[in-house]
């Protein structure tokens, strides 16, 4: 009765500790984080395979022609997407897949794969998530800053179209309440093959 792996949607506005969730996630369970592709430059410290899979424009292409993505979207000149093969086949091993993408991505993976679970990570409030922005130093510009938080207002109106909505208050019980998520959706009768 082996159950093939499960794809976990994971979003949440800028500064709402996605990334932290997922890393700790994956030191606790039978979790892949699907690394997504791009075409932009690879940053001074990123490595090919990853932090990204770094592709042409050309190449990135191709791949939409030939429907190698669950997800992709161009930002800022660049491309960004989820590549499907790579999840796939960690899925058939049994094993399940977090994408930690953004609202849209979502959306589009949702429509892809309807079976996929979709878990919004939401700040305590938005003080709280400014103060993350602030403090974690990689947006110095008051401009930025005040985007990031229009955009993640924007983005919080999007939680009630997610599956579960999980507050990021203490981190250790934000993971644990996306375990039992995790946990919940395996053992579900509709995902058993007898």
């Amino acid at each position: 009765m082996k159950n093939d792996g499960l794809m976990f949607v994971i979003s949440g506005p800028s500064g709402a500790g996605k990334g932290t969730v997922v890393k700790e996630l994956v030191k606790k369970d039978n979790i892949e984080v699907s690394i997504s592709a791009t075409t932009r430059q690879a940053r001074k410290g990123e490595t090919d395979g990853v932090h990204y899979h770094f592709l042409t424009k050309e190449q990135f292409q191709k791949m939409i022609d030939e429907n190698g993505f669950l997800e992709y979207a161009q930002y800022c000149d660049n491309f960004y997407g989820s590549p499907r093969k790579q999840a796939e086949e960690w899925t058939k091993q049994g094993k399940d897949v977090i994408f930690e993408i953004e609202v849209q991505g979502c959306e589009q993976i949702k429509k892809n794969n309807p079976d996929c679970v979709t878990i919004f990570i939401m700040p305590p409030s938005m003080e709280v998530l400014e103060k993350r922005l602030r403090g974690r130093g990689t947006e110095t510009d008051e401009e930025v800053i005040q985007k990031r938080l229009a955009r993640a207002k924007e983005e919080i109106l999007k939680a009630p179209e997610y599956d579960y909505i999980v507050i990021n208050g203490p981190l250790e019980e934000c993971v644990d309440d996306v375990l039992s998520i995790i946990n919940a959706e395996k053992l579900k009768s509709k995902r058993f093959r007898f």
